[in-house]
Formats: structure tokens, sequence, C-alpha cells
């Protein structure tokens, strides 16, 4: 398992990595919120391990934006020096899966990431190839040319969907209600924002291919370039 761990006390970085390299883990270590999420937007570990305070930041912020551009399949597991219930429930509200009180000991630890893994639904790995584009469902992760794009959950949700339906003509209100759910409180207009950013963060404009066509008065179709 790959572990991406954010802590910024360099000693207690460097004592969890040595137990999760003992356990058979493999770990990537970062110490301010900035360079964590950074390097979010380029990889996925298969566990994340979250300090909740940080010098430039905290915690909750990191699992909330987890959440909305990751999604909830990756575990994230909070360390915390606080063990009042307050601490606690802000973590789990924010959409952690577990928590660690410090200082942490490496048996526990080791406990709890299993029982975190095994909570967790395994999620079958399902890529959709389109030209040169690439959405690996799993990773939540998309590429043009090989190169990783950042999306927002909705975003990469509705190119997902563009991907897997092309040359297909999809209305907004099916769009919307597949995407976003039939009891959402938001409307139409929200799929031709999502739908304007998607076409340049994708460059769905013909150059690569595919285009993404507003159809007026109904929807969208991603159609190839040429046609």
């Amino acid at each position: 398992m790959h572990i991406l761990l954010v802590d910024d006390n360099a000693l207690q970085r460097e004592m969890i990595g040595l137990w999760l390299s003992s356990g058979g883990h493999s770990f990537d270590a970062s110490d301010t919120q900035a360079s964590f999420l950074d390097k979010l937007t380029q990889t996925r570990g298969d566990l994340l391990m979250v300090d909740w305070s940080l010098p430039d930041g905290n915690g909750a912020e990191i699992v909330r934006w987890v959440r909305q551009n990751l999604g909830w399949e990756v575990p994230v597991m909070v360390l915390t020096a606080n063990e009042d219930e307050e601490t606690v429930v802000q973590a789990l509200q924010a959409g952690a899966d577990d928590y660690v009180v410090k200082r942490v000991k490496p048996r526990e630890l080791m406990a709890r990431i299993e029982a975190v893994t095994r909570r967790i639904k395994p999620v079958a790995r399902t890529v959709t190839r389109l030209g040169v584009y690439e959405a690996d469902t799993a990773a939540q992760r998309l590429l043009v040319n090989q190169e990783v794009v950042t999306l927002t959950q909705k975003e990469f949700d509705l190119a997902v969907y563009l991907l897997q339906n092309p040359d297909k003509l999809l209305s907004r209100d099916h769009l919307l209600n597949g995407i976003w759910g039939l009891n959402t409180d938001v409307d139409t207009r929200t799929v031709d924002t999502h739908a304007s950013r998607l076409r340049k963060k994708l460059m769905l404009d013909g150059s690569h291919g595919w285009r993404l066509a507003p159809i007026y008065g109904f929807g969208y179709r991603l159609e190839r370039s040429d046609a």
C-alpha cells in the first residue's frame, strides 16, 4: 500500500515512515498543507494520513478538499494531539475515516491502517480512453496526452460520462440528473458552467480530435472535430 503523509514534525514523519516501511508499505511525506495538496494533484495514495495542525492550515481543510476533489474512495486518517470530543467530531464530520491520538503507538497505528482499509470497499479499476483522453475512475485521474488535468469531483464525473458517451446527444436535464442527482438543488445552468470549464481544461475545442458541442436549446454532444 502506498501512503501519503503530511506532518510538520520531522521526527514524527521519520518515525512513522520507519513503521510504515517495516509494515511493508511505501510512503511519501510532506510537511505543509500546500505541498501536500500540490502532491495530491499529481498522484494518489491508497491511504492519506493527515496531521490535524499544520503551519499553513489544518486537517479539516485538507479532508474537505480531498472529499470535494478526489471523492470518498480514498481513506483518510487524521493524526491529532487533541483527544477531546470536539476535535474528534470535527475530524469525522469533515470526512475522515479514522483518527489517531498522538503520541502515536506503532502497533495501534498499523492496526488502524488495516481496519480502515478493510472498511473501504475495493473499487474496480475502470479506464476510459478516447483519442488522447484517458479517465481512470479508480484513481480519479484524467489525462490529456498523458498529462494529468486537475478537475473538481463534478468536473471529473461529467468528463467521464462524456468520454463514455461520444457522439451521443445528451440533454442538460439528463446530465444534471445523472451527475448531480434527481434531488439536487442546482439547475441546468450548472451543467453549462461545468461544460464550459471542461471545454477549456480538456481543450475540447477540436484541437485534440474531439469537440464538446453545445446543441442550442437542448444540451451537448462530444463529437469528432472532423465530423
